[in-house]
């Protein structure tokens, strides 16, 4: 989504600004600007429809400095993407603004402005802040009051950043429902919507809540909650690294992400297992209190992390008899839910800012859940300081749109979860020894995966002049299926989709020929002969079969299968290992049809607008 960047210093900040920028573009964007004010208190800007390697090109052939400034990168969400629509948005030759988010009143405050004889020169609803601040600014001429009355008057989920030609050393941010953080500085200040960006100058930051407005100067910080008042927000020390954004040895971040996965896995497991137990303590101090009453969990999410619920749901009800429901969050807002006693809500999200999940959160504190739960990568996010319980998944920054390391990790998580509720069900201390010693294999299974690498880049090739795809699982490797047909779509544009096997018959065997790649997911388990009879109907059908086949199982090169064997794996991390072959053929796929591979048109990595 949209990223902001603000900074007020004694020095000229525009290097700052486009490096900070730099950093966001991992989030997905289709314009990019920056503004500043100069020594001479001029407020000049440059703005691009574009990547922000174009805006550096125009700042170099019309250079625009200053001490203090706000720059974007936008993500199309009301108006196309162009030069008039790129942020910052002005209002006359004072104001500057940027905003992540939407404003869901904007029409009728719009038509009020025009009525006042506003003029707009973009289809933003950001335009509409920026004029509604400046109308507010002529009645009161004070900064602070005139944004605490705008932003009064605005509906929906948003952040700003602001400066205006009437203070040059000042630096004004709100954040309401998207994120955003002040980086503290010795004799300058910043703010970001991800603390990532500020990475390379500075490590202390401050979370903005819910309904903060920040006045920042180059020496102080006032905050002001919701009603006004000044406060004092704790600050943090992030132990993030500065050089996490590089890609080290790889053509791509997804490339690095998917082959890092062995060290996240393992990052993700140390210190929370002993003696063959998984510590339940790493869910947080309440966990156990908590975890004595559950009787049934209810798992909410969005795209990848959706898919890793619906994984969870086949350990929870196997292995620790314990009802699950998994509902994607955009849908779940929206619909009245029956919430039955003693169930623990359970959130997942790689950012811990996506902004249906959030709400979805939110509004689960007045349903009567016993508790929630987020699992999350993201320390500081708004998800995991709004759960009663948290585990980090610890999988480390992931820049590439498309989630890899995130979603694995995600799944160990969600099977260490189905552990420590299991033990107070059906699991006993044999099974859960088992689970565990699956667990701990993980990293050298998923390294014996990755060394198949070659292989599926032959494999891809097949690819090259296909439009179509499907992916077939059984049981738990249906989400497996979902998941990689997402992951081809969301990169290679390769319009994808996942059946459980045993559907194809039910309408989807009419797509086969010999033009239609089926991808099937097969480990050595008990639905594998149901299985082999889906693949003889496809077989039947002239499709061309590519087959992630466990060891043992049978399934051999022949009438134009391509059978990959994979290691033997345990039943239960069987979906966790089988997601890294469609992870390694969506890659491939996509950088033989020539795609932006980390930044996938259209899309975004932290959705923080519904």
């Amino acid at each position: 989504m949209c990223g902001i960047i603000g900074a007020v210093a004694e020095r000229d900040v525009t290097p700052i600004l486009i490096e900070c920028l730099r950093r966001l573009e991992y989030r997905g964007y289709d314009s990019a600007g920056v503004a500043l004010l100069n020594r001479d208190a001029v407020l000049e800007y440059s703005r691009v429809k574009g990547k922000v390697q174009e805006l550096v090109d125009a700042l170099a052939a019309r250079p625009v400095k200053g001490g203090t400034g706000i720059a974007h990168t936008r993500w199309a969400t009301h108006g196309v993407p162009s030069e008039c629509n790129a942020h910052p948005q002005m209002s006359g030759e004072q104001t500057a603004i940027v905003h992540n988010g939407i404003v869901e009143n904007y029409e009728v405050l719009r038509q009020e402005l025009l009525e006042k004889g506003y003029i707009f020169s973009s289809d933003t609803d950001t335009e509409v802040i920026a004029h509604l601040f400046h109308a507010a600014f002529s009645e009161t001429n004070d900064l602070l009051i005139a944004l605490q009355q705008t932003v009064a008057k605005i509906k929906g989920a948003y952040a700003l950043g602001m400066i205006h030609k009437s203070d040059p050393n000042r630096l004004l941010a709100v954040r309401s429902g998207s994120p955003l953080v002040v980086g503290l500085g010795i004799g300058e200040n910043f703010i970001a919507s991800d603390s990532l960006a500020l990475l390379p100058v500075t490590h202390r930051f401050i979370y903005l809540e819910e309904g903060d407005v920040a006045d920042i100067t180059r020496n102080e910080v006032k905050i002001y909650d919701k009603s006004g008042i000044r406060i004092n927000r704790k600050e943090h020390i992030s132990k993030l690294n500065v050089d996490i954004a590089d890609k080290g040895q790889f053509n791509h971040f997804m490339q690095k992400e998917i082959f890092e996965q062995a060290i996240a896995i393992n990052a993700t497991l140390e210190g929370r297992i002993s003696q063959n137990k998984v510590l339940e303590a790493t869910f947080g101090t309440a966990a156990k209190t908590i975890f004595d009453q559950v009787q049934r969990v209810t798992i909410i999410a969005c795209g990848t992390s959706y898919h890793a619920g619906l994984v969870a749901k086949f350990w929870l009800e196997e292995y620790a008899n314990i009802p699950c429901n998994v509902e994607v969050a955009s849908e779940y807002r929206y619909r009245k839910a029956v919430v039955q006693e003693n169930t623990l809500f359970t959130t997942i999200s790689q950012s811990g800012e996506t902004a249906d999940t959030l709400a979805a959160l939110k509004q689960s504190k007045e349903q009567g859940y016993l508790a929630s739960l987020s699992i999350c990568n993201v320390p500081e996010s708004s998800l995991v300081r709004e759960s009663d319980l948290v585990f980090m998944t610890r999988a480390g920054a992931e820049i590439g749109v498309a989630s890899t390391k995130a979603f694995t990790t995600q799944l160990t998580a969600l099977l260490m979860l189905t552990i420590v509720l299991g033990r107070r069900h059906l699991l006993d201390e044999n099974k859960e020894a088992e689970l565990v010693n699956q667990l701990t294999s993980l990293p050298r299974l998923i390294e014996q995966t990755l060394a198949t690498d070659d292989t599926i880049l032959q494999l891809a090739k097949l690819f090259t002049n296909k439009q179509h795809a499907l992916f077939l699982g059984r049981g738990a490797q249906y989400p497996v299926a979902l998941e990689g047909a997402l992951k081809l779509k969301e990169i290679s544009y390769i319009h994808a989709e996942a059946y459980p096997a045993g559907e194809l018959k039910h309408g989807p065997l009419a797509l086969v020929d010999e033009n239609m790649p089926v991808i099937t997911v097969a480990p050595n388990n008990a639905l594998l002969e149901k299985l082999k009879s889906n693949l003889r109907e496809v077989q039947a059908r002239g499709g061309k079969l590519i087959v992630f086949a466990g060891a043992g199982s049978g399934i051999k090169d022949n009438n134009g299968e391509h059978v990959i064997l994979m290691p033997e794996v345990g039943e239960a991390i069987a979906p966790i290992v089988y997601t890294i072959p469609l992870q390694l053929l969506a890659y491939h796929v996509a950088v033989i049809k020539g795609t932006n591979v980390d930044q996938p048109r259209n899309l975004a990595k932290s959705v923080t607008v519904e």
